[in-house]
């Protein structure tokens, strides 16, 4: 094969062999630019998915020890029935004027209705709840309210 392409490359004139070898030089640099050098971009970017993600891995288990002594710690009993609960942490988080309704929901449970409140607000005095009364949310339902950062919520409460 390679003897058949010297023999056909000493039969074309000088001009053909500096225009074939011009051509072989372009497609050569045609090739380095269209696939080698995407390819070569493509691992530089993985490698630093990698390394990126190698870092929040580490992050994330040096606070492994700071999660678990979180579980660790139990919420208080409560001393009062989740509507009184519900009503008053709602005021205290500022979202009291928003709590348009409760109703008893199934063994325990309570059906809680917010219009209008400030979702930030809200989540947050879903999170205290239960970090400090064992409160859950069992279901949720949001809407987009007609202000911007409010939303329309029925959530389903239960200690646990």
């Amino acid at each position: 094969m390679m003897e058949r392409f010297q023999q056909l490359y000493a039969r074309l004139s000088l001009r053909e062999q500096r225009v074939l070898m011009l051509g072989a030089a372009a497609a050569l640099v045609l090739l380095i630019i269209a696939v080698v050098m995407p390819l070569q971009s493509g691992v530089t970017a993985a490698a630093q998915r990698v390394t990126h993600e190698r870092d929040d891995l580490s992050w994330l288990q040096s606070l492994g020890p700071q999660l678990g002594a979180l579980r660790m710690t139990t919420p208080a009993p409560l001393r009062e029935s989740l509507v009184v609960l519900v009503d008053r942490t709602a005021r205290e988080a500022g979202i009291g004027k928003s709590l348009v309704g409760s109703q008893p929901s199934g063994s325990g449970g309570l059906s809680v209705r917010f219009e209008q409140a400030p979702f930030d607000a809200l989540v947050t005095w879903l999170s205290q709840l239960g970090d400090r009364y064992g409160v859950q949310a069992e279901s949720a339902t949001l809407e987009a309210a007609k202000d911007p950062g409010t939303v329309d919520a029925t959530l389903v409460l239960r200690t646990h």
